[in-house]
């Protein structure tokens, strides 16, 4: 195929996400008002599992067909993805506000289980037995959530929720995931045109495009002033990233990754506890912080191809 035919691609696909992160946004905020449930913890629970639905197919896919280092590659890079270019740029746009539970409860729990996975991979391959002590991990996490609910923020009269907020919210996931999908295959083809090396398009361009139903819906969220769905979506994404894709990938089968994978492990962990430091300062992210954590990306990046191109 021609690049004009993949970049004609590229170009649809993020009508398909922006168009979709809409959608979701708008119907999962009044669903979380019918089911008084607030706008942290939606982002943290469903609009998280729905913008993680790329990285679910592209890890449990390449776990299958006995690729484990895109497995674990594709949902580190994601993560740090999400935490540095997609947090960060939203900041840079608008500060984001957080909150202590956001903090202390969402924020440390993540750290801990990026460091727990850091333990689980030491030996360079992931179990079945970890593996279902992630999902295990994941479904209690859930659990609680959906148990002990937070206050619903009454910033303004909720919309009254109709009977096409639920398609609506399935329709924009689905959109949101296709749109992902569409970007993942349109940029690898992109860049292979071009004769950019796999691996650096692994760690790069796969990584991006899975994250950019993300940034899509958390740029629409911190646009709209729901600044708890941006955060929360964010962090239940990479959340559902360790926890369900990798420990659901990690049950069909045992996961082995190169060594040279355990730098990028390290760079996650220190991403989080920066990211976590940054919500707690005046629970917010301010905008030099996001500019810090979008920065910090971008000399990654440079590395990355600079390293592997």
């Amino acid at each position: 195929m021609s690049i004009l035919l993949y970049v004609l691609m590229t170009a649809i696909s993020m009508g398909l996400l922006w168009k979709g992160s809409h959608w979701l946004v708008d119907s999962a905020v009044r669903l979380a008002r019918k089911l008084r449930m607030s706008d942290l913890a939606i982002g943290l629970t469903i609009v998280a599992m729905g913008t993680s639905a790329p990285e679910f197919a592209v890890t449990i896919n390449a776990a299958i067909r006995g690729l484990p280092d895109i497995s674990v590659s594709n949902v580190v890079g994601s993560n740090i993805f999400n935490l540095g270019f997609i947090l960060g740029g939203c900041a840079a746009i608008r500060s984001i506000t957080t909150t202590p539970a956001l903090v202390w409860r969402d924020g440390l729990f993540l750290l801990g289980v990026t460091c727990v996975l850091v333990l689980f991979l030491s030996d360079l391959t992931l179990t079945h037995q970890e593996g279902f002590l992630l999902l295990l991990g994941l479904v209690l996490y859930l659990g609680y959530m959906f148990w002990k609910k937070a206050p619903v923020e009454e910033k303004e009269p909720a919309e009254d929720v109709t009977w096409k907020d639920v398609p609506l919210f399935l329709l924009g996931v689905i959109t949101v995931a296709a749109g992902g999908h569409l970007l993942v295959w349109s940029a690898v083809s992109l860049a292979r045109s071009f004769g950019i090396s796999e691996w650096v398009i692994g760690v790069t361009i796969v990584a991006a495009g899975t994250s950019a139903p993300e940034f899509a819906v958390s740029l629409a969220a911190a646009l709209k002033g729901r600044y708890s769905i941006t955060a929360g979506n964010l962090i239940g994404s990479d959340l559902y990233n360790l926890l369900g894709v990798l420990g659901l990938a990690g049950i069909l089968r045992p996961l082995t990754i190169d060594a040279a994978g355990l730098g990028s492990l390290y760079i996650l962990v220190g991403m989080v506890f920066l990211v976590v430091v940054f919500m707690r300062t005046g629970f917010r992210v301010s905008r030099a912080e996001g500019f810090f954590l979008v920065g910090i990306n971008l000399i990654r990046w440079v590395f990355d191809f600079w390293a592997q191109a």
